[in-house]
């Protein structure tokens, strides 16, 4: 087993001394269940703006916390490493009975019951078109159930979803992940994965805005990547998935689940659908590219009397690096 990094006499001082004070504890507690805006914690703590980023740098720069930009806006997190653990420590020895911190937690909880109204707002006015698109292909349960197969148990320490949407796939997967990263280009969209992980309890799950083809995240970074009924909106998808494959360490797998050629024209005009499906030999060549090795490929078919139902396929491929006995990779989450 790897023995977590320890941390030198000056960042131990400067850990501390981030600390000390009553503001900054309440931030930690705040973050260590889950991420928020500047707005958010003004609105909890009932501070100017001026006075709480100062005490955001200040732990920022002591490495407890971390920033995420997300467009307009900036997302604070508790972050990983021994700073954090640190932190978490302090934490740990908190009354959950403390007036002050009760208090945090009750407006804190006001605000997520406000973002969960407007997350479902957006998707109960968009349900509509993703469910006429469900309805053309096998039920959604029977595709989740061949991913998780298809996946098998192969242990993932960082999992990564693309084009995350809702969030449904960091959902499916949490129970085989240490933690996991789901990205999209919609803040709105962002904003109903946030309230659904929060719904669901997941806790080692995080959302972030970025681009497809230009993904915040380092190389070798993730052991499973997960890429769902995305590819058909795209312009380059070979691309994308290039992108995808440059994420995964030695021995790292990449799921692709999209549509298999069809000729439902109206997916195009009504749902901005790029392309109508995937021949298996065109994801294939796109993987082959990429570095990766094909491990399988399944098509999930509409029963016989469903005329003008789409096939779903689900191709898997592994990038064929050898896995060394080098230490796992400890993945930051930040966005650059």
């Amino acid at each position: 087993m790897t023995e977590a990094p320890l941390l030198t006499l000056d960042n131990l001082l400067a850990s501390l001394r981030a600390t000390g004070e009553s503001t900054r504890v309440r931030l930690l507690a705040l973050l260590s269940e889950g991420e928020l805006t500047v707005k958010d914690i003004t609105a909890i703590l009932g501070q100017s703006q001026p006075r709480i980023s100062r005490h955001l740098k200040l732990l920022s720069e002591a490495r407890l916390i971390q920033r995420f930009p997300e467009g307009a806006w900036v997302y604070y997190r508790l972050a990983e490493g021994a700073s954090a653990d640190l932190a978490r420590g302090i934490l740990a020895h908190l009354s959950t009975q403390d007036p002050v911190l009760a208090g945090d937690r009750s407006r804190r909880e006001s605000i997520r019951k406000a973002q969960a109204e407007k997350a479902a707002t957006y998707f109960a006015e968009n349900a509509r078109s993703w469910d006429a698109v469900r309805s053309l292909h096998v039920p959604e349960e029977a595709v989740e159930g061949a991913m998780v197969d298809i996946l098998g148990d192969h242990p993932v320490r960082n999992f990564l979803d693309l084009g995350t949407g809702t969030a449904r796939i960091l959902e499916l997967f949490s129970d085989h992940y240490d933690r996991a990263l789901g990205i999209d280009a919609n803040p709105s969209m962002l904003s109903v994965a946030r309230a659904n992980l929060d719904k669901s309890g997941v806790r080692r799950a995080q959302v972030r805005q970025g681009d497809i083809y230009a993904l915040p995240v380092a190389a070798g970074s993730f052991d499973a990547v997960t890429v769902h009924q995305v590819l058909h909106y795209l312009d380059d998808p070979g691309r994308a998935l290039q992108e995808a494959a440059r994420t995964l360490r030695p021995g790292g797998q990449l799921l692709v689940v999209d549509f298999a050629p069809h000729a439902h024209e109206f997916l195009r005009d009504q749902y901005a659908h790029r392309r109508l499906g995937f021949p298996h030999e065109e994801i294939s060549g796109w993987l082959k590219s990429a570095g990766l090795e094909m491990v399988a490929v399944r098509d999930l078919k509409p029963e016989q009397d469903e005329n003008g139902k789409l096939t779903v396929t689900l191709w898997l491929a592994r990038d064929p690096r050898i896995i060394t006995d080098l230490p796992p990779v400890s993945v930051n989450l930040e966005v650059a």
